[in-house]
């Protein structure tokens, strides 16, 4: 996603009020706290339209990645600017009225995406789940696990966040390999895959859901990956095809750790629960104490710019 530090500006006259939609009291007393000229007001989707001084709001701040209708968006004719508070936008790409900009909170989330990563990767290749099951039965059962340390690490997306996991790994004396759509130096292309795929131990996914990803590791991904490889999903459970990876999980060929699936969240009975070889938590890569904090700093940090008159920052493009 682009870091559009040149980017577009937010016409805003000098003595005009910023009004601004919030999901929190938390982000509203942020806001408030740049400048006279900020007035935050909170705003639910499910309550419809703003009425009254917050109808006028130029900035909409959603709540997580809930969606905005058509109807909500229609009943905010100053409306310029979607500032979310993650990193992942998909939900919001080519939904917004013509002229109003969206923005992500690029950064936010990568210390503890990034960490997630990284910890699934090694709990998986050490056989954490198998031993907490052992823990948890009572039950003293030794046996010799993989390793990360000088692992072969396929990195598919080269961004800020596969940046970090790549930076993070970096003690673990790892080989590592960046893909991405468009190869540039130190990063090889994804029509590469096929014959990188065999030479992985591990393979972490970290991009973004776009035409082109949706459905990107479906079964030829999946066959193309050695036997025993570990398949690392820190993206979007759409990115993964849930049918083609629960075949190779129960074949035994291939292991997987995931934050996110399709569906999500995952229901009752659903086949990935008792998958073999599957390390899976809820979506919450991202949750950790310090994330909402910068959350609100990437907003505030936006909203100062609208009021200095500069370009706003990490605009989102159409992939």
């Amino acid at each position: 996603m682009p870091d559009a530090s040149s980017g577009p500006f937010l016409d805003l006259s000098p003595d005009e009020t910023l009004h601004v939609l919030v999901p929190s009291r938390a982000v509203a007393d942020a806001v408030e706290a740049l400048s006279p000229r900020v007035r935050a007001h909170r705003f639910d989707p499910a309550d419809g339209a703003p009425v009254g001084e917050a109808a006028q709001a130029r900035v909409l701040v959603p709540r997580g990645g809930g969606e905005l209708s058509a109807d909500l968006l229609a009943g905010l004719p100053r409306l310029g600017l979607v500032q979310l508070m993650s990193a992942g936008a998909e939900k919001f790409v080519g939904q917004l009225p013509e002229g109003v900009v969206l923005c992500n909170a690029r950064g936010a989330h990568t210390p503890s995406t990034a960490e997630w990563a990284v910890t699934a990767t090694l709990a998986a290749q050490r056989g954490i789940p198998h031993f907490t099951r052992e823990q948890d039965a009572g039950r003293w059962s030794p046996r010799t696990e993989h390793s990360l340390v000088g692992a072969r690490v396929l990195v598919v997306g080269a961004g800020d966040i596969g940046r970090t996991i790549g930076r993070m790994l970096a003690g673990f004396d790892v080989e590592l390999t960046y893909v991405a759509r468009t190869a540039r130096k130190g990063v090889r292309s994804t029509d590469e895959l096929p014959q990188l795929l065999p030479h992985a131990d591990v393979v972490i996914v970290i991009v973004p859901v776009t035409p082109q990803t949706t459905g990107l590791v479906d079964a030829a991904f999946l066959a193309a990956m050695a036997d025993d490889a570990l398949l690392v999903n820190a993206a979007r459970g759409v990115v993964v095809d849930s049918d083609a990876l629960l075949a190779e999980l129960r074949s035994g060929r291939l292991r997987a750790a995931l934050d996110v699936t399709d569906p999500e969240p995952l229901p009752e009975g659903h086949p990935l629960w008792s998958a073999p070889g599957l390390l899976l938590t809820p979506h919450v890569a991202g949750d950790v104490p310090d994330t909402n904090d910068r959350a609100t700093a990437a907003v505030t940090d936006q909203l100062a710019r609208v009021l200095a008159g500069e370009p706003l920052r990490n605009v989102v493009g159409d992939y």
